[in-house]
């Protein structure tokens, strides 16, 4: 790893001017967001040699995503942030401290998997320590169960954590996105609750033209009294500020904030379409390093130089992963159900 990109532990302050984020939170935004297309790749390459049944993840929102995992308050329990994530959430778990090698253990599906001990698929993240509640697969479940952490972080129970809940656009049809809407905005019981809707204009193969009445979602936040934002996903200056505004605000006031992030889909929908490169599509990562070249933080030479290391480092992670035993027979029923019991400890 270069020394010039080393990540850092807690996020800096942007600089002054909020469309230019400070040098030092520029490298480390990059150094994460090319450790998560890197990882995503990865995947795609083991899901594409039969170490994996099926691959879905977030090329092409990495921009967005991994501000996210730097400004999200980890912890367990209401006085840290929950955050009810969707599969394509891979560089915000690692903005967040995740080992890349446990996404290529549940693309593997071993039992060293922590997310899921061989029980899900890629991008399945699940991490009690951190709030990170279990990722599902049926379409935007999610904004439906995030309405139980806001309300046990309301206004009036002292509790400092907000709820960040993360969809796609596709999935704003259902109704589990208005049942949210409906339940956070009810004057005198407003829930502290961020609702993110991250949209890449498809719905598996069916394009966002002539499946919507309005131009944007964020247009249906401002029927239920809400604050809404439109920002450019790809662009982490931009998506840095408007999340560190949109959470100070739910922090603050304990009322819901809704904001929509114009992002790229650059595999397609998932391995079922193939997985492979879509072009013209505008690429998060080659723009962003575009910026650094202009602002001479990185040279072209020093970026290669960092993705081979990290191709190389998730070369030698992949092929330790291959190695693992896969989960005993016997403990099919493990992991299954929650333990009425248990306390703390992982997910």
């Amino acid at each position: 790893m270069s020394a010039a990109v080393t990540p850092i532990a807690a996020a800096p302050a942007p600089s002054a001017d909020p469309g230019r984020l400070s040098a030092e939170l520029s490298l480390q935004i990059y150094d994460l967001m090319l450790r998560a297309r890197v990882l995503e790749e990865r995947l795609i390459l083991m899901y594409k040699q039969g170490d994996g049944y099926f691959w879905i993840g977030g090329p092409g929102e990495e921009a967005f995503n991994v501000p996210l995992g730097l400004l999200a308050d980890k912890g367990e329990g209401v006085d840290h942030d929950y955050l009810h994530l969707h599969y394509r959430s891979s560089g915000t778990l690692l903005a967040m401290g995740a080992d890349p090698v446990d996404s290529l253990r549940q693309m593997k599906n071993t039992a060293t998997d922590p997310y899921s001990k061989g029980r899900n698929f890629a991008g399945h993240f699940s991490v009690r320590k951190w709030n990170v509640v279990p990722v599902t697969s049926p379409i935007e479940v999610q904004f439906a169960i995030a309405i139980g952490t806001a309300r046990a972080q309301r206004k009036g129970t002292g509790a400092r954590g907000i709820t960040i809940v993360q969809g796609g656009d596709a999935g704003t049809a259902e109704g589990d996105f208005a049942t949210a809407l409906v339940w956070s905005s009810r004057e005198g019981c407003e829930l502290p609750l961020l609702m993110i809707v991250t949209n890449n204009r498809y719905g598996i193969s069916t394009p966002y033209v002539g499946q919507h009445g309005y131009q944007q979602i964020a247009e249906r936040g401002k029927a239920f009294g809400m604050p809404t934002a439109i920002v450019d996903g790809n662009d982490p200056a931009a998506s840095y500020a408007a999340l560190q505004e949109a959470i100070d605000y739910v922090r603050t006031e304990r009322r819901p904030y809704l904001l929509e992030a114009m992002v790229s889909r650059l595999r397609g929908h998932s391995s079922a379409s193939g997985a492979n490169p879509v072009k013209g599509e505008p690429d998060c990562l080659e723009l962003f390093e575009q910026k650094l070249e202009e602002r001479k933080l990185l040279t072209r030479a020093q970026m290669d130089q960092l993705r081979a290391t990290y191709t190389e480092e998730l070369l030698e992670a992949s092929r330790r992963a291959r190695g693992e035993p896969q989960p005993d027979p016997r403990s099919v029923w493990d992991h299954v159900f929650a333990d009425r019991n248990h306390v703390g400890g992982e997910a």
